[in-house]
């Protein structure tokens, strides 16, 4: 399956998605510098790996976005945290999506691990979690709690998967979500502008990495 967008068509794609959600896209915020972090969802090898059962192509497309948006964070001194979707290699954690997915990450293994291009610095958090949900199961909102994290920018992949749903359980938790329509991806064009519709209307401002760069700046 081609994928729906390129890295450089994606800043027109990009235009045109913000234009077709505008009407929903209304509650505009400001990211605190000293109350943001990022939040780097499953960029994993296996994920991002061509040939794997969940290969996620327009995943690789969208590195270059999530790189600047990283760089961006690491040079104020901003929290970075990312999570990796993976499970015992015994199955115990799976439950239904064992049934559900064809493939499984298996936690250890090389494919778990984050692409090199993104790879963690030794000060940053990895989540390791058996759902879509970052925060289902996992130490996440204590971190952010310790951390006094209000404001969470949203990267990675799928967007309507993981990332959708860590943004709706962030938003249930209070914070202000900032989900990067331009440095998240998924298997269609229609899943990922479909995400971007219900999270702007009921859940997170939908705006792009340049946008958060800038205001990350003021």
């Amino acid at each position: 399956m081609e994928s729906y967008i390129q890295s450089h068509t994606l800043e027109k794609k990009c235009r045109e998605w913000l234009e077709k959600i505008k009407d929903y896209n209304i509650h505009k915020m400001q990211p605190r510098p000293n109350a943001t972090a990022l939040l780097v969802i499953d960029m994993q090898r296996f994920f991002l790996t061509e040939g794997s059962k969940t290969f996620c192509r327009a995943g690789l497309e969208v590195v270059p976005n999530i790189k600047r948006i990283l760089q961006a964070f690491r040079e104020r001194g901003l929290p970075v945290i990312f999570t990796r979707h993976c499970h015992h290699p015994s199955g115990i954690d799976a439950g239904i999506m064992g049934w559900w997915w064809e493939g499984r990450c298996i936690e250890g293994a090389q494919e778990s691990e984050v692409v090199e291009e993104l790879a963690p610095l030794p000060n940053e958090k990895q989540v390791l979690k058996h759902r879509y949900s970052a925060f289902y199961g996992t130490d996440l909102e204590t971190i952010l709690r310790v951390m006094k994290v209000e404001d969470l920018v949203i990267a990675g992949i799928m967007t309507n998967l993981c990332c959708e749903t860590t943004a709706r359980d962030a938003y249930m938790r209070d914070y202000h979500v900032f989900f990067l329509a331009d440095a998240t991806a998924t298997l269609t064009e229609e899943m990922h502008l479909a995400s971007l519709l219900n999270l702007a209307l009921g859940f997170a401002y939908v705006t792009t990495t340049d946008e958060v760069i800038g205001m990350l700046k003021k």
